[in-house]
């Protein structure tokens, strides 16, 4: 009986043993997590691969150069995870593309502004005053909404999340609006009466100081960069540690307090 029991345990034993074997190889298997960005959000994304291999965690990081591969690469399962854009300009990227991807964690937000080199309030701005704008056409609707905020011009209020100069009823100034690429936005500001700056690249331009805001955009939660991933893989416990890594490590924070100072905000602090 004894022999009986022993042999039955050690089956037992081989089992489980081949078991978690199967689970490592599987795991195995899929390789390291492949994460997308871009060269704005780059430097953190980087001290958060340096933590997660420390951890355990293999990552490989791709940094993309424009705004439209790293959700085709998402979509596509070439990589894993991007970190690069708020979720309306994925809405309206998955309303265009047919994408199936879906945000599975909060980043930070980075503050935008109304800036000029050539004015020191919005009320010296003089009739026909050009605007530079970001040319894509979420973030030109959201150029829109801001100097709404700031008296300069009047939406309809039914606009809708993807604003066009369509919507403007009212605009005493005669603003002139430029769509202007959005990494060229901090250049162009050596060449109109104003522009949306997004401090970050303000900041890496040298242009203006990125603190001298004519009127600033309030903090908005809907414009917080967020981890993206397709939904069969939001459960993926590696996507849940490298994003824990990004939200709590000191080695990241500290990047994130040099690369942008105190122009952001830590969006998974307020929720």
């Amino acid at each position: 009986m004894t022999v009986l029991k022993t042999a039955a345990r050690t089956l037992g034993l081989i089992a489980a043993l081949s078991a978690l074997s199967s689970i490592a190889i599987a795991d195995a298997a899929k390789g390291p997590l492949r994460v997308g960005t871009n060269a704005g959000f780059a430097p953190p994304i980087e001290a958060a691969v340096a933590v997660a291999k420390a951890q355990g965690l293999d990552v490989k990081l791709i940094e993309f150069t424009d705004p439209v591969t790293p959700n085709t690469s998402l979509a596509n399962g070439e990589i894993d995870l991007n970190y690069f854009q708020h979720k309306p300009f994925l809405d309206v990227v998955k309303a265009a593309r047919g994408f199936d991807l879906e945000p599975v964690g909060i980043g930070i937000a980075n503050k935008t502004g109304l800036f000029s080199k050539k004015y020191k309030s919005l009320d010296e701005l003089p009739v026909g005053a050009r605007v530079a704008l970001a040319g894509d056409p979420f973030n030109f609707g959201r150029g829109l909404e801001l100097l709404e905020a700031a008296g300069l011009i009047k939406l309809k209020p039914d606009h809708g999340p993807q604003v066009n100069v369509d919507a403007v009823i009212d605009n005493p100034r005669k603003l002139k609006f430029l769509e202007i690429d959005f990494h060229q936005l901090p250049q162009s500001l050596n060449e109109v009466d104003l522009a949306h700056g997004y401090t970050h690249f303000l900041k890496a331009s040298g242009v203006i100081d990125p603190h001298a805001a004519l009127f600033w955009e309030p903090i908005n939660p809907r414009y917080g960069i967020v981890f993206v991933a397709q939904p069969k893989n939001k459960d993926d416990p590696r996507i849940a540690q490298f994003i824990k890594i990004y939200q709590t490590a000191p080695e990241v924070r500290a990047v994130l307090d040099k690369q942008y100072g105190d122009l952001y905000v830590r969006l998974w602090e307020r929720e």
